[in-house]
């Protein structure tokens, strides 16, 4: 029992069940990144020697990294390996050590406790443990020379006794000696045959069992968890149906994929696995049918698995700060969708199915490079912000007027030249930033979006020259940024914006209102234009008189002419 109490602690049911997992993650995971490996086409200007040395080498790094993942889940399997050899080696011991008839009970007891514990991890684990022969283990091999070697009086043996009944499930703190507590008998001589093994090395076992210990810790005291740890925390919360979980920022780096029991998850309700190095994600992760929020971000993911469009409760879904290139249709299926943020990839365009997210709400693809928004944008009837900033987008589609919901539209630092006529259906756009474009100008339908707060066109240079004629439409205008484009004069209707606090107009060569009006704000020009509109209307009654005189005079003239003509003829 000495030697069986010196191993470190056995491992738990839990424990052994994700290192399985975990190797046989490994092993997939080795076998496809060396099919990629295999599938490398050399180039023509490589030799042939050089690029054989480069897979090889590419291949060994890759069985390297494998056996360094499985590294931890091998050692525990083999702890667990030694523990069950212990196990049986005790129970054979147990045979010897009780030769009276009254201990049969307890003979009994040892040989139950230790055959039901071996029974509890041997299904789990006995398929991938090393085969190791029990005779490598000289110290704990007993002499069998004579009996008389572990000889022990009979009034001496017959002192041991355990009372069952006052045995507490508290003192069961080992797996191997759940079966002893303090004695309240004495032990003549101190120890059994001159062995060596002492009575107090009973009453004070040094291990105790790993299902006592507290739950793995997810690395909220700033310990990042390996892969074998990981794996064990997957197991555990599988088990008590967690909800929550938070693994942002505390997974070793090198860690990059999950384990497939990752899907066992199935109660999971949020999941953060934010700020780590994953680059795949387990196609398992589809299985979280409950989950509502996923964060991934900044992460090195280059693709989603197509199982992602299963979770099809989820609501908001981070992906911002990843290497995307595409995005798989399935996304579409996710219907209950409302928050999607795939801002900062590399992503070159979305998928047509982006128009199934019926309730999507919020969709940000900022900092990609993404030419074409699909026209099947105009089917997310609930999308209330599009954030397209940092892309290389040329056009809008002519469907995004049909999203009468939309509120927020920003397409800044890309090469729009015009904006889509259907602007004027946007019945609920309050923020539109077309600024570091290349407008050439701003449609007149634009202004009949009258729910318009906030409108930025500054920055498109060269290629802006004027403001639409009706723009006085857009009465409830706040702020107004037309910065650094090449507009000269303000149209009349500017008159109209009679709510309008901000104005910017540097970089412009504006002339009319001159400059010491603009100095004094966005009111003051707002005012000086509705003056000057004031002193021109004054003067047109009288041109217009002037002009229905002339036309009278031609007229009489004409007539006269007409009538002498006529009675000329006659």
């Amino acid at each position: 029992m000495r030697i069986h109490r010196s191993l470190p602690a056995r491992p738990g049911i839990d424990d052994v069940e994700a290192a399985l997992i975990l190797i046989r993650n490994a092993d997939t995971e080795e076998q496809s990144k060396t099919d990629v490996i295999s599938r490398q086409k050399r180039r023509k200007y490589i030799p042939e020697e050089l690029f054989n040395v480069l897979i090889e080498m590419q291949k060994h790094f890759v069985q390297f990294q494998t056996k360094e993942q499985k590294r931890d889940a091998v050692k525990l399997l083999e702890l667990e390996h030694y523990h069950q050899l212990f196990d049986e080696m005790i129970q054979r011991a147990s045979k010897c050590c009780v030769p009276s008839n009254s201990s049969n009970n307890v003979n009994n007891n040892v040989n139950n406790n230790v055959i039901n514990n071996t029974q509890s991890t041997a299904s789990n684990s006995s398929s991938s443990l090393p085969s190791t022969n029990s005779a490598s283990f000289s110290g704990a091999n007993l002499d069998q020379s004579t009996p008389s070697s572990m000889s022990v009086s009979t009034a001496s043996t017959s002192r041991l006794s355990f009372d069952k009944e006052s045995i507490k499930r508290s003192d069961l703190v080992t797996r191997d000696d759940s079966y002893v507590k303090n004695s309240k008998s004495t032990f003549y001589g101190g120890s059994i045959g001159g062995g060596g093994l002492r009575l107090d090395e009973f009453s004070t076992p040094r291990i105790k069992d790993s299902s006592l210990k507290p739950a793995v810790s997810s690395g909220a005291d700033g310990e990042k968890l390996s892969l074998i740890k990981l794996a064990s925390l997957i197991e555990v919360s599988s088990k008590k149906g967690t909800k929550d979980l938070n693994l942002g920022n505390k997974l070793m780096d090198q860690i990059e994929w999950l384990p497939d029991s990752i899907g066992k998850l199935t109660s999971l309700i949020t999941l953060d696995l934010s700020e780590n190095g994953l680059v795949v994600l387990p196609s398992s992760i589809g299985n979280l049918s409950s989950l509502t929020k996923l964060d991934l971000h900044s992460n090195k993911i280059l693709e989603l698995p197509e199982s992602i469009g299963d979770l099809v409760n989820l609501i908001c879904l981070d992906l911002h700060d990843n290497v995307l290139t595409s995005l798989p249709a399935s996304l579409g299926r996710l219907s209950r969708l409302q928050e999607l943020d795939l801002s900062s990839n590399s992503l070159l365009f979305l998928p047509d199915s982006i128009g199934s997210l019926v309730s999507l709400q919020k969709l940000n693809i900022e900092t990609n490079d993404i030419e074409e928004i699909p026209h099947s944008i105009g089917h997310c009837l609930s999308l209330k912000e599009l954030l397209a900033d940092y892309n290389k987008l040329k056009a809008l589609p002519e469907a995004v007027g049909r999203i009468n919901s939309l509120q927020r539209l920003s397409v800044r630092y890309n090469n729009i030249g015009r904006l889509p006529t259907t602007m004027s259906s946007l019945k609920s756009i309050q923020q539109l930033d077309v600024s570091f474009n290349e407008l050439e100008s701003v449609p007149e339908s634009l202004c009949f979006a009258t729910t318009l707060t906030k409108l930025d066109i500054s920055n498109n240079f060269a290629d802006l020259a004027s403001l639409p004629r009706s723009i006085g439409n857009l009465e409830l205008l706040e702020e107004l940024d037309m910065c650094n484009n090449q507009i000269r004069v303000l149209p009349d209707s500017f008159r109209m914006l009679s709510k309008l606090r901000v104005l910017k107009v540097e970089g412009n060569p504006l002339e009319l209102p001159p400059r010491n009006v603009i100095d004094q704000g966005a009111q003051a020009v707002v005012g000086y234009m509705s003056e000057l509109y004031e002193k021109k209307d004054s003067k047109v009654p009288s041109l217009k008189n002037k002009k229905s005189w002339t036309r009278f005079f031609k007229f009489s003239r004409s007539n006269k002419r007409n009538c002498r003509d006529h009675y000329a003829a006659a």
